[in-house]
This record gives C-alpha cells, sequence and structure tokens, in this order.
C-alpha cells in the first residue's frame, strides 16, 4: 500500500471518531435535558411543563405506592369546603376551604338587618369555627370590594388577625376600612396581580380577571393536594367593559384542561336565561336621558361601588356641559379611593363640592348619589323627605334610579319613588341598569370551559342555587355531583367522592352601634314586642325594713294607649294594682320577685281582657 493510500486511510479513521464522540456528546446532551426536564422543570416550553406535571404525578405515585405512609394519607386527607355565611341569602359571603393543618379563608361579608331587626345596624357571620382553629387558619383571599365580601373584616380580624390578599382597588377600599377601625397597622396586606399565585399551608390560589360591577374582579382557583377548586366570586362576561379588560376566558379553559374538582358558581341570576347585558349599553341610555332633559337638573342614583356607572355618569356630563356633584359618605369614599388609584378618570374643572352646587343653573348640573335601594339614612332618602341639608328637590327635577332593588328592598324603593313624585319630580327608574352577575348562558360557558366534576352553587338563596344545579345537571354532570350547601355543612371532597360529613357553628352577630354581638334573640325579642304592643311600667315605693307601701302603685304607658285617650282604662288599672298590692300587704308578702310577678300577672290578664294586646309590663320598686 502507497504512501498516499496510507494518509488517507487514517484520515477516514479520524473523522470516524469525531463522528462517534460528537454522536455521544449528542446523547450525553439529551439525557442531561431530559433529567433537566424531569427535576426542575426550566425549560419554557409547553411540553416540558406537560412533563413535568406528569413526571411528579408518577412520583407521587410511586412515593404512595412504596411507602405506605404516603399511601395512608392519599386515602384519608380530603379537601373539605365549609361555607360560613352566604347561603340562603344574598350577602355576607364567607367560606373555609381546609386540607389537614390549612385553613384559607374567601370573603368576610356582611348582610344588612331583616325589617324584624330593630336598630341593627350590620349582621355579620359568626366565625368561631375560625377562632377554634386558629394555629391553621394561613389567610383571607378577597374576590372583589362589595360590602357583601368585605364589610365583615375589620370586625372580623379583630379576632381571626391573618394576612389578606387582594387586588389592587380591593385592597384600597378594605385598607379605608381597617383605618376607620384603627387597625391598618396591625392587618397585613398583600396586592395580587392577575395570574399571579399565592402560597399559603397547603395551598396554592391564583387570581383570574373577571368582570363585575365593580372594578377588579376576581375568581380564584384554588390548588390543593385533593385537586383544583375554582370559585368564581361574583361575575359576568362582558366582552366590552367600561374600563380595563374582558374576563380571561383563556385562563378557565386552561384550568379546565388541568382537571378541576370543583367548581363554586355565583347564582345570583341562575334563574334568568340568556346573557347578562354589556355595561357599556347603560352609557347609551344615559346620553338619551341627558339629551331628552337638558332644561332641568339631574340627580342619579346607583351603587356606590359601581365605578364604571360613575365613569360613564360623569362621561356623559363632560359631553353635556354639565358640572357634577358626588353626594354621600360611601360614594365619596369609593370615588376619592378609585381616583387616587387610576381606575376611574375626572375630566378637569368637572367635579364640584356640593357647596359650590348654588353658583349654577340646575340645567348645568348633575348630582350621583347614594340611596338606590331606599336606605332611610341614605342621601336620595333625605332628600325625598326634605332632611337634606344641602339639596331641596324642586318639580321638573329628573330623578334617575340606576340600579334594580335588591330582594327584600322592593317596598323602600317604591316609597322613595312616591315621595320624590308628590314633589314632582320624574322619576326614571326603567332600562338604567344592567347587572353585574351571570345569567344562565354565562353560567353555562364558565361550567363548559372549567369541566368541573362537582358543583357547588354559591352566592344565593336556596332558589337560585337550584336554578343553577339545574344548569349544571342539563350540562351533564350527574345529579350526585352537585352540592347543594347550606351555611355550615363541611362538604369532604377528593377525585373518589363528595359528601357532606358534619356541620360547624355558623350565624349571625349583630352589630348595634359600637356593640357587636351584645344584642342577641332575646334582646330583638324584647325590641319586637315593644314595637308591636309597647311598654306599660309599673312604679311603687316600699318602705325599709316594713315592706309597707309608701307611695304608688302609679302607672307609665309608652307605645301601648294614649293615656289621655284611655283614662277609664287606666283608671280601672289603678284600682286593680291598689287592690293586688293590698292583697300582697295582707299577707305579708315583702319579696320583690313575689310583688313583681304578681303585678305582672294580674295587670296582663286585665289589658289581655280589656284590649286583646299584651304589652311588656316592667313593674319599678324603689326602696327608702
Amino acid at each position: 500500500m502507497s504512501t498516499k493510500d496510507n494518509e488517507m486511510k487514517n484520515e477516514e479513521l479520524k473523522m470516524e471518531e469525531i463522528k462517534e464522540v460528537k454522536t455521544d456528546e449528542v446523547k450525553t446532551e439529551e439525557k442531561k435535558e431530559v433529567r433537566k426536564t424531569r427535576t426542575t422543570g426550566r425549560t419554557k416550553t409547553k411540553t416540558s411543563k406537560e412533563v413535568k406535571a406528569n413526571d411528579k404525578k408518577y412520583s407521587e405515585r410511586k412515593k404512595n405506592n412504596n411507602g405506605g405512609k404516603g399511601l395512608k394519607k392519599e386515602k384519608t386527607s380530603k379537601l373539605k369546603i365549609i361555607p360560613l355565611g352566604g347561603l340562603e341569602q344574598i350577602g355576607m359571603n364567607i367560606t373555609a376551604f381546609e386540607y389537614e393543618d390549612s385553613i384559607i379563608v374567601v370573603d368576610c361579608g356582611l348582610s344588612f338587618p331583616e325589617d324584624d331587626m330593630y336598630g341593627i345596624d350590620l349582621v355579620i357571620p359568626d366565625v368561631t369555627y375560625l377562632k377554634d382553629n386558629i394555629d391553621k387558619v394561613k389567610g383571607f383571599f378577597i374576590t372583589h370590594g362589595h360590602e357583601d365580601h368585605i364589610g365583615a373584616i375589620p370586625y372580623v380580624l379583630k379576632e381571626v388577625n391573618v394576612p389578606i390578599s387582594a387586588t389592587k382597588l380591593t385592597i384600597g377600599i378594605i385598607e379605608h376600612k381597617l383605618k376607620e377601625h384603627n387597625m391598618l397597622t396591625k392587618v397585613k396586606r398583600k396586592v395580587v396581580k392577575y395570574g399571579q399565585h399565592i402560597n399559603l399551608g397547603c395551598f396554592r390560589v391564583e387570581f383570574i380577571k373577571t368582570n363585575h360591577s365593580i372594578q377588579d374582579a376576581a375568581a380564584l382557583a384554588i390548588y390543593s393536594p385533593a385537586g383544583i377548586v375554582v370559585h368564581t366570586g361574583d361575575f359576568k362576561v362582558d366582552y366590552t367593559p367600561v374600563f380595563g379588560d374582558a374576563i380571561d376566558l383563556q385562563r378557565f379553559g386552561e384550568i379546565g384542561k388541568k382537571g378541576v374538582l370543583a367548581l363554586l358558581c355565583d347564582s345570583t341570576n341562575a334563574e334568568r336565561p340568556g346573557f347578562t347585558m354589556s355595561e357599556r349599553t347603560v352609557g347609551k341610555t344615559f346620553d338619551e336621558i341627558f339629551a331628552d332633559h337638558k332644561n332641568t337638573r339631574i340627580i342619579i342614583a346607583t351603587f356606590a361601588s359601581n365605578v364604571d356607572r360613575v365613569q360613564q355618569i360623569i362621561n356623559t356630563a363632560y359631553k353635556y356641559g354639565r358640572k357634577v356633584v358626588v353626594e354621600g359618605r360611601s360614594m365619596v369614599n369609593i370615588i376619592g379611593i378609585a381616583s387616587e388609584l387610576g381606575y376611574i378618570n375626572i375630566p378637569e374643572n368637572t367635579l364640584i363640592d356640593i357647596e359650590e352646587l348654588k353658583n349654577y343653573p340646575d340645567e348645568k348640573t348633575v348630582l350621583i348619589t347614594t340611596g338606590s335601594q331606599g336606605e332611610s339614612m341614605a342621601a336620595l332618602s333625605r332628600m325625598a323627605c326634605g332632611m337634606h341639608k344641602k339639596v331641596t328637590i324642586k318639580p321638573n327635577d329628573t330623578i334617575v334610579l340606576s340600579s334594580n332593588p335588591i330582594p327584600g328592598n322592593e317596598k323602600a324603593v317604591s316609597g322613595i319613588i312616591n315621595e320624590l313624585s308628590m314633589k314632582g319630580a320624574n322619576v326614571i327608574f326603567q332600562d338604567v341598569h344592567v347587572s353585574g352577575h351571570a345569567c344562565q348562558e354565562e353560567i353555562k360557558l364558565i361550567y363548559s370551559l372549567v369541566k368541573p366534576k362537582y358543583s357547588v352553587p354559591v352566592h344565593g338563596e336556596y332558589r337560585h342555587l337550584l336554578a343553577q344545579a339545574r344548569v349544571a345537571e342539563e350540562l351533564g354532570i350527574p345529579k350526585d355531583n352537585i352540592h347543594i350547601l347550606s351555611s355550615g355543612d363541611v362538604l369532604e371532597l377528593d377525585e373518589e367522592s363528595a359528601e357532606v360529613t358534619g356541620k360547624v357553628h355558623v350565624g349571625d352577630i349583630m352589630v348595634d352601634g359600637l356593640g357587636v354581638g351584645d344584642v342577641g334573640n332575646i334582646v330583638l325579642r324584647d325590641r319586637q314586642h315593644l314595637a308591636e304592643d309597647g311598654i306599660i311600667i309599673v312604679v311603687l315605693t316600699l318602705e325599709g325594713g316594713s315592706g309597707q307601701l309608701l307611695a304608688g302603685p302609679d302607672i307609665v304607658s309608652r307605645g301601648f294607649v294614649y293615656v289621655r285617650g284611655a283614662e277609664s282604662l287606666m283608671e280601672e288599672a289603678k284600682h286593680l294594682l291598689d287592690d293586688k298590692m293590698q292583697y300582697c300587704m295582707d299577707r305579708g308578702i315583702t319579696d320583690w320577685g313575689k310583688i313583681k310577678n304578681e303585678i305582672k300577672d294580674s295587670l296582663g290578664d286585665f289589658v289581655w281582657k280589656e284590649t286583646k294586646r299584651r304589652p311588656m309590663i316592667m313593674p319599678i320598686i324603689m326602696e327608702v
């Protein structure tokens, strides 16, 4: 073989060696990439994420199969969903999620008193369960800034002080409440952005963009070892919101693909077919009202928290060259916070103080006020009954009620409309409101995207929850997988099963002025008794030691009968009590308790016989 041939052969051998080395390097790199994907998941491709998830599931299965302890944990540990309020009513929303030694709480709202709760200002949930398990409670997650979701926070956090996580505007409103209660420095708060995840205990919570009648509303994806739970909060699907982006339907779909254990969905409008109209449609209605009433003052009452609604009113007022006055304490507070945080844009020189109202002609002004629900102390109510210090209703005023009555408020709203109409005002209350809650088709859309195994309707009266249950069943969710809960029910669930296993203590705590919880059912019953039948006070004076009657018995009546119009009845009652006291003296009865009982029984029987009424009877004995 020639020297040239030898050189060519050696060159070929070198090339083969290089190829083998490169091949080995590639294989080594591929192995490293696989290991990297399986151990760290740092690669950003969707495939690697899927690999990571699959490998995690595999490792967990392997751990459970190899270690008896892990298998036992898998079988015994379930996620508990415990509504502490918000069911059977619209208001006082608060739900606890518990897994082993971790509890997180979604929302912390109040409700407003019923008609028979005389003197009560607010009703907040009883959180005894959270107090009893305070070591487990990791934090509160708030879906949005409405009172039925945040109103109880200052009261509850005095006893269960844990961090609060919410979006920017919601935190802003909460901070204002905490400042009023001198708690701002005592409570940890975290502003969360959409898509951000918060880890607390066994839970990881993601905030998802939704639409509602207040900005910065969010749904929550709650990741637990038992599975993913989606809580919609209050929502609607608005493709053309006034401010910000539309609901993030894509993210709902992505979470649905991961496999969702349960869906807790807003039920407020579950009885209504179709879709809820966009908030922008109200703006067109305002434009028409302003165009049709160019020569009158316009007063618009709406919810203080509906920042988008206020924005549209301001925009329309600016278009027609009107100055805007914001009236009502809650309205001023919310608009102030929203403006400071950049959630409302007010054109320069548009907003004026109520003191400046007299400097402008009526046709150049607009008042945005509270009181759309007929609340007795709200600004519109005070205007209607002539008690407002700055604003007097004039004939031909155009007054717009931009809201629908909340169930139970219909009578109060009707009363306000009548009062305003009698003063000559033109009251508009139809077609100037759209709901902030999803109707049936939007609920169906969320269910179709999320594809939950279990359905848990929330936020509504029983009929609303039942309506959503029917919707869920129509979509193919088995009836056994739909759970209509009551406040206090403990729903335990995992991939295998879901059932109500018990009940925890829940209830209403009434707030009366500065008193929290000091008014209970007995006090309310007394107040109801006083309201219905009035009170009779019997005053008498006994001599110390001997127990002899020195003065009285004298009768004082309040809310029972007008004394001057029932002199004969009062006189007969006085004679009856004289005879009863003589009876007690003759038999040596000096025990005050026995004397009071004799007075109550005899006078009560007499009054019932004569009037068929049972006023409260209160004997007062003085000793000298």
